[in-house]
């Protein structure tokens, strides 16, 4: 039997903590049509037009403004 360490992933599988450049380049935020900021640290796609961070979930941006933060 092989043991299996939790940083150890199937072939093929994505790091949740990972999001693709290519992605991040095209995606907008919903409300302002504005660039986004990918903060790595909390996981967020940030709005500087809309003042929101958008989370990121198991790899997936939830483009949600009622899911996202509101920036101070």
């Amino acid at each position: 039997m092989s043991s299996t360490l939790p940083t150890d992933r199937p072939a093929g599988s994505v790091d949740p903590k990972h999001v693709d450049p290519k992605l991040l380049e095209i995606l907008v935020c919903p409300l302002t049509k504005s660039t986004l900021e990918y903060d790595a640290e909390k996981q967020e796609l940030v709005s500087r037009a809309a003042k929101l961070a958008y989370p990121i979930r198991d790899g997936i941006p939830i483009m949600l403004p009622e899911e996202a933060r509101r920036l101070d």
